[in-house]
């Protein structure tokens, strides 16, 4: 597929996205346009499936009839082996393209209300894995397209209209899953996800990172690296950053996330099956990381997260018992839960493992509690490998600047830390700063290489930072100082002369005019 026709493609999807538009909010109509997606796509993998095991037989799986006693063999028989395969089933009736359809059939005395019909299908398919390995993954997953909402129409009649001109519009476009080389769908998926952020304002911090960062943080963790046995984020979202480090290497045997919000969490689990992630590699979880961590006795080689910023938590005293945060001495402030997520990840990560994390500026150099913890980690542990500034408003709904902090608990470099200052190498567009791909390999390469460039990067001794108090704010170590031109007082002085010369005889040539005129001069 063309960079064209990707766009195409692109344009189509949010087209179509905003039919939806004029009646919800951009949160809103995404939970439904994204859930639809997610619907032709379990079908048509379904159909592909099941098409290749009736083969041998020299049927399709549309042509089976549900009623029958043939029939219904042939559906037990396809069930088991998707339960098995694809972790979910659908009959041929339930199949997106048929319930599409049914409901834009023009035919006389055919009846074209989809609704309670498409209703029932979604919860099927939940209901299909029920018992199964893939029941978790699967579990409530299409609990927010609520199509009884009154936002979709005033009638039930108005609802099925809007619902099946959606459905006919998605069934007309081909998602290319035979493509094995490419993955149509799930770029499409991240672009709608993406484009929501951008009408979603605050909400957007809670789903999505901007891709620029996400490459970023997935290049960093995956350094030296064609093969990853974990990868972990605690703050999940939609699970972009979980993928977006699967496309920087070759395999990832298992992928965790954790996430709070229910809606997102739901999301997630998509996203991990559009990206034709199997089942049985993801376990994704839905609870509060700090407070309730699914995962503790996993350790991942490569972490990766972008927490809310500055977030509210517990800071519980029965927490200084937590393996997480004992060490430590002192606990993240419970208005601060910054350094609690650093705390929480460097407990979960490998030996031979990599973390990064995007922070607000704050974390480099506030006191109290956060000093305490930044001397640990520094000067206890040694894991601080690098400290990279970002630009400003790079991220949706906030227009702080932002940095990452990379750590390793073996560390090939432990006599200095990196500090990068990539404040200013963006681009701007319209109202947000973006990362360009230059601006991201710039970040990358410097950091594999641990170059020390003029006003760029800096490799800073520990003793150094011991000797500014642990803070680590950039400007302390990388100089972006830009010095004025210096000014040549002597030829400035020899100007101003010139000029005063000159006018002395633009005035004299004035009072000779005047003078022929016989009028007074004006000085």
């Amino acid at each position: 597929m063309s960079e064209d026709q990707k766009k195409q493609l692109e344009q189509q999807l949010w087209n179509i996205a905003n039919t939806l538009r004029g009646k919800m909010d951009a949160d809103e109509f995404r939970d439904y346009i994204l859930g639809f997606i997610f619907y032709k796509y379990l079908s048509e993998k379904m159909l592909r499936y099941a098409d290749s095991i009736l083969k041998q037989d020299g049927i399709k799986y549309k042509e089976i009839k549900e009623d029958t006693a043939k029939g219904k063999e042939y559906i037990e028989v396809i069930k088991e082996e998707a339960l098995e395969k694809l972790g979910y089933f659908l009959k041929p009736s339930e199949l997106f393209s048929e319930v599409a359809k049914r409901g834009n059939s023009d035919k006389e005395g055919e009846n074209n209300f989809i609704l309670e019909d498409l209703g029932k299908i979604l919860t099927n398919i939940e209901q299909s894995t029920m018992g199964t390995a893939s029941e978790d993954d699967f579990d409530n997953l299409f609990e927010d397209l609520d199509l009884t909402s009154t936002k979709l129409g005033r009638t039930e009649s108005q609802k099925n209209e809007l619902i099946a001109k959606v459905l006919s519009h998605l069934d007309n476009i081909d998602f290319q899953l035979d493509n094995t080389e490419l993955d149509v769908l799930g770029d499409a998926y991240e672009y709608l996800i993406g484009q929501f952020a951008s009408g979603a304002g605050k909400k957007a911090g809670e789903f999505y990172t901007p891709q620029g960062v996400s490459k970023i943080l997935a290049k960093l963790v995956t350094i030296g690296k064609t093969k990853l046995k974990s990868a972990y984020d605690p703050t999940c979202g939609s699970g972009s950053l979980l993928l977006r480090v699967a496309k920087e290497v070759k395999d990832v045997g298992n992928y965790y996330g954790q996430e709070l919000n229910r809606t997102t969490y739901n999301l997630c689990r998509m996203n991990m099956i559009l990206h034709d992630v199997h089942y049985r590699k993801f376990d994704i979880k839905q609870e509060n990381t700090l407070e309730h961590p699914q995962h503790l006795d996993k350790r991942f080689e490569a972490i990766v997260a972008n927490p809310p910023f500055s977030a509210q938590w517990s800071a519980s005293p029965l927490f200084m018992t937590d393996d997480r945060f004992s060490q430590y001495g002192k606990l993240a402030p419970s208005s601060k839960a910054d350094f609690a997520f650093v705390q929480h990840m460097i407990y979960q990560l490998a030996e031979n493992g990599t973390m990064a994390i995007v922070l607000p500026h704050g974390v480099l150099f506030r006191g109290g509690a956060e000093q305490h913890i930044r001397k640990y980690l520094i000067e206890d542990r040694n894991y601080l490998d690098a400290v990279i500034g970002l630009p400003a408003n790079i991220f949706y709904g906030t227009s702080i600047p932002s940095c990452v902090l990379v750590f390793k608990k073996c560390r090939e470099n432990p006599e200095d830390i990196l500090f990068i200052d990539a404040s200013q190498h963006c681009e701007k567009v319209k109202n947000q700063n973006v990362l360009r791909d230059g601006d991201i390999e710039k970040i990358v390469s410097t950091y594999s290489n641990r170059t020390d460039e003029d006003k760029y990067s800096k490799k800073a001794s520990l003793q150094s930072i011991i000797e500014n108090d642990y803070n680590l704010n950039i400007p302390r170590y990388v100089d972006t100082f830009e010095a004025e031109d210096s000014i040549d007082i002597n030829a400035l002085a020899n100007e101003l002369k010139a000029i005063d010369a000159a006018l002395k005889e633009t005035d004299t040539k004035i009072a000779n005019f005047c003078n022929e005129l016989n009028i007074d001069t004006p000085f």
